[in-house]
Formats: structure tokens, C-alpha cells, sequence
């Protein structure tokens, strides 16, 4: 029974590939889809991507288990902070400046912005290199649960969740990816809701469950009693960290913030915030909820042994095989629409920005469909590659791999791109500085991250430390640093005001 709804779900996702192939035969319509995306696939679309594997195993086990009940918060966090306020702030004003400036990438719109070809090959390349880890990370994540699911070779997970993944992206582009993403939320909102019903009647019902996390102690991290059902758990600090990275994060990352190219109108962009937010009050309040309950189940789980990234799992394999199912479909659900998301913003930042006019001149439009069609390819097995690598070497934490990937995509492009549409006094040479401090901090982080304060040694707090020193090293930067040229600034934000004209004389109209 779950072979056969795991292959009914497979060939529904590469018809919808080929159904929207049509669609897909120029860059508009391959990378943006024809920019004519409504509200709710847009916002299921960043949702899907936003929440993967790596939360759903990652981070809802090893942040769960750290911080008992009170992780919940980096859920409810993710809805406010990462959705709500990252549609509010960003949504309209990406929407209107990316299509005035006629970007279809981050990189693009930090070249068109600027008048800087350097600085859109660096972001490009910073793209590139800090996806793949993050791109590996979900294959992991995903193994854990088909392994428990289906007794599968990791590696034999690898190759199938890639492949099926290149067949319905490379055929219908983002137009396919979105649909997809859209039954793949349907699939999650109704999976973490029937997998927490679940588990918790596993332990006697919820006020059960509470009360036995209540009783859990553990001397080594706090020698409070109750602590882990706790309103803010035992460190608030670190937790505080985790819900800045997870949360602010998304504001800073390509394939985050692409949705926002995408959307049709402002209209939508309004429906769109209330979608995306209740997706992510579900989804992700649900994950960590969910985690928050792992040490009822410490009797099987040896985290010296197995990892954080066997909780989950472990709080799973128990369960009825239908829900399992459940379970492994709504997993593979989020990895596959977060990777479609991944490999569609690394591929077209290479084509568009790097591979157009520097290596390749005069590339037409044709050729750069195909040349993004084969980065993706490209792109999955060399993540692929390197999740078999990183099984095999035993680094199995999901949560600090993501987090260094993170970390420099947001700690680098957040600040700068935020500035950018609100702010005209925004300079290159500060967007410069956020770039080389954000990949400078987590590379050091990363290689020699012993070294660090205590406080910034884990990635998740590092991360987010460089997100919020380039909110304050980008407007410094910016007033001591040759200002940009006033016309081209002008005609840049000039775009926000012809729009709210149009937008005045339509509902007068109406």
C-alpha cells in the first residue's frame, strides 16, 4: 500500500512537468513563469520551499529535543517573521523594482540596481557554491525516513528523489514547480496535523503528553525542573538565535525572494501574505510542536550513536503503515519542491548572470533555456554527489549544514537587497561588505569555528549574527562610500510611484 501511493503521487508530478512544458519555452516563462503566478500557488510555493526535510527532521528534532515545548516558537516565528512581515516588506516593492529593472534573479537585480557586472557575478557565484550544501542536506533528511519507511539504501534515495525531481522541472520549469508545490502544501497541511493527532495519542493525548515532558530532566542542560515544557525552554538566547536565523533568514535567500518576481499583481500579493502565513503557522509550528516531545521517547533514541536526525524518525516507526506513508509523502513532499526551488535559482544565476555575454556572447533565448536545463542536471548530481559523500563521513547533523548555507546567503544578500528597494542611498561598495562579511564569517565558522566566542561557535547563531550586522554594516558603509549616480537612482524608484498611480486610477475606475 505505501509502494503504490508513493508511485501514484510520482506520476502525478511528472505529468503536471510535462503538461507545462508548453509554458516553458523561454526564460520568462521557464524561470518566472510568464510572471502571471496567482496568490495561491505563489504562496504555497514559497511555503513548499521554505519548510524541508531539514525542518521537518533537522531542525524539529535536534532544536525539539534541545529546547523541550518552547521550540514551537521558531514556528510560530517562521509564520510571523519569515511570512507575514517578509510578504509585508518585500512582496510589492520586489515585485514592482524586479520588473521595472527587467531581473529575473537576485544577481540580476543587484547588477541592474548598481550598474555592477562584478557585483552580479559575485552574487552568482555565492549562490551557487552555498546551495549545494544546503541541496544535500535535504537528500539526508529525506534518507532517514525512507530508510524507516522502506528499509532503502540511502543512496538508491538519493537517485530517486533526484531524478524525478530533474524529469518535472527540466520539462515544466517554475509554472510546473509551482502546481507541484501547491498538492505537495495540500499534502503537508494534512500530514502534520494527522502525524501530531498521532503521536501524541501514542502518549495518552496532549495534557498527557505535557505532563510528561514536564517530568523529563536532564542535568547537563538545565537543573530546572519542567524545564522542557516550558514557556521558553532552557536557553531563550540560543532559541532567540534559531528563530532570527529560520525566520529572517528567508528575507536574504534567492530562491525565497524569487517568488516575489513571479506573483501577477498586487492584488494577489495582499491574498498571497494570508495564505503563506497560515501555511506556515501549520507547517512549521507544527514541526517544532511536534519535536518538542522527542525526550518521551528517549528510551529509543542514543543521540551519541544516531544523531539528532534520528528523532524524528524514531517518534515515527511506530505509527500505523498508512500514516507512515503519510509521513514519508509529506517529507518527500517538502524536499522535492524546496529542491525544484534550489536547482531553478542556482541554474538560471549561472545561465543569466555568468554564462550570458561572459562566457558565452550574444546567447539567445533558446540557448539559455537549454544551457539552465543542463545546470540543473549539473546541479542535482553534484548535491547528490556530495549528500553520499557526507552520509558516508558520518556528518550527519542536518540542522549546522543548512545553517552555514543559511547563513552566508542571508548574512551576505539580506541586508543589501532590503536596503536596496527602500533605500536610495544604498551603495555598491556596501553591498561588497555584506557579501564578503556574510561567506567570510560562516566559511571561518565552518573551518575554525572552536575558535569563535562560545556564543557564535554554532552556525545557527552565527548565521544569524551576520544577518543582523549587515542590517547595521550596509547603511554605515553606505554613508561613507562613494554615493550612486542621482539619475539613474531617480528613474530607479520612480517605478514605486508610476505604479501607485496606476493603482489610483484603477480603483477610481472601478
Amino acid at each position: 500500500m505505501k509502494l503504490l501511493i508513493l508511485i501514484a503521487y510520482f506520476i502525478v508530478l511528472i505529468t503536471i512537468g510535462f503538461v507545462c512544458r508548453q509554458k516553458a519555452t523561454d526564460v520568462n516563462g521557464f524561470v518566472l513563469g510568464g510572471r502571471s503566478v496567482g496568490p495561491w500557488l505563489t504562496a504555497f510555493a514559497y511555503g513548499t520551499s521554505y519548510f524541508s526535510a531539514v525542518v521537518f527532521v533537522g531542525y524539529a528534532g535536534q532544536f525539539g529535543w534541545r529546547f523541550g515545548i518552547a521550540a514551537t516558537w521558531a514556528g510560530i516565528g517562521n509564520a510571523l517573521i519569515g511570512s507575514l512581515l517578509a510578504w509585508v516588506i518585500l512582496g510589492r516593492r520586489t515585485r514592482i523594482m524586479t520588473q521595472h529593472l527587467d531581473s529575473a534573479t537576485m544577481p540580476q537585480f543587484f547588477g541592474e540596481r548598481f550598474q555592477s557586472k562584478s557585483l552580479k557575478i559575485a552574487a552568482s557565484v555565492i549562490i551557487f557554491i552555498f546551495l549545494i550544501p544546503y541541496t544535500a542536506s535535504l537528500y539526508n533528511g529525506l534518507s532517514r525516513l525512507f530508510g524507516m519507511a522502506f528499509h532503502i539504501d540511502y543512496s538508491v534515495c538519493i537517485v530517486l528523489m533526484a531524478i524525478l525531481t530533474a524529469i518535472y522541472v527540466i520539462a515544466g520549469g517554475y509554472m510546473a514547480t509551482a502546481i507541484n508545490d501547491f498538492i505537495q502544501g495540500i499534502i503537508m497541511l494534512a500530514g502534520i496535523i494527522a502525524i501530531i493527532v498521532a503521536v501524541l495519542h501514542s502518549k495518552g493525548g496532549f495534557m498527557a503528553a505535557l505532563d510528561g515532558l514536564g517530568h523529563v530532566s536532564d542535568p547537563t542542560v538545565s537543573s530546572t525542573p519542567g524545564v522542557f515544557g516550558s514557556f521558553f525552554g532552557p536557553d531563550p538566547v540560543s532559541l532567540l538565535s534559531v528563530v532570527i536565523l529560520t525566520s529572517l533568514g528567508t528575507w536574504g535567500l534567492p530562491q525565497m525572494v524569487q517568488k516575489f518576481y513571479a506573483i501577477d499583481n498586487e492584488d494577489s500579493i495582499k491574498k498571497g501574505t494570508i495564505i503563506s502565513t497560515i501555511f506556515a503557522l501549520v507547517v512549521s509550528g507544527g514541526c517544532y510542536f511536534l519535536g518538542g516531545f522527542g525526550r518521551l521517547f528517549s528510551d529509543k533514541i542514543d543521540i551519541a550513536a544516531n544523531g539528532y536526525d534520528s528523532i524524528i524518525p524514531t517518534m515515527l516507526e511506530n505509527l500505523h503503515p498508512l500514516l507512515i506513508a503519510l509521513v514519508v509523502i509529506l517529507v518527500l513532499s517538502a524536499s522535492m519542491s524546496t529542491l525544484s526551488s534550489l536547482v531553478i535559482a542556482s541554474s538560471s544565476t549561472l545561465t543569466i548572470d555568468l554564462i550570458k555575454d561572459n562566457v558565452v556572447k550574444d546567447m539567445s533565448d533558446k540557448k539559455q533555456v537549454l544551457c539552465i536545463r543542463v545546470l540543473i542536471v549539473i546541479f542535482i548530481a553534484i548535491s547528490a554527489i556530495i549528500a553520499v559523500i557526507q552520509y558516508k563521513s558520518a556528518v550527519t547533523f542536518i540542522a549546522q549544514l543548512m545553517g552555514i548555507s543559511w547563513g552566508a546567503l542571508a548574512g551576505s544578500f539580506l541586508a543589501p537587497f532590503l536596503y536596496s528597494l527602500y533605500w536610495k542611498k544604498t551603495t555598491k561598495a556596501a553591498c561588497w561588505t555584506s557579501f564578503v562579511f556574510g561567506c567570510m564569517i560562516m566559511v571561518l565558522n565552518l573551518v575554525a569555528g572552536s575558535h569563535f566566542p562560545a556564543l557564535l561557535q554554532s552556525p545557527i547563531n552565527c548565521g544569524a549574527f551576520a544577518m543582523l550586522t549587515g542590517l547595521i554594516v550596509v547603511p554605515v558603509v553606505s554613508l561613507f562610500t562613494k554615493k550612486p549616480d542621482a539619475a539613474l537612482i531617480e528613474n530607479t524608484f520612480a517605478c514605486y510611484d508610476k505604479t501607485s498611480t496606476v493603482t489610483q486610477k484603477t480603483a477610481l475606475g472601478k
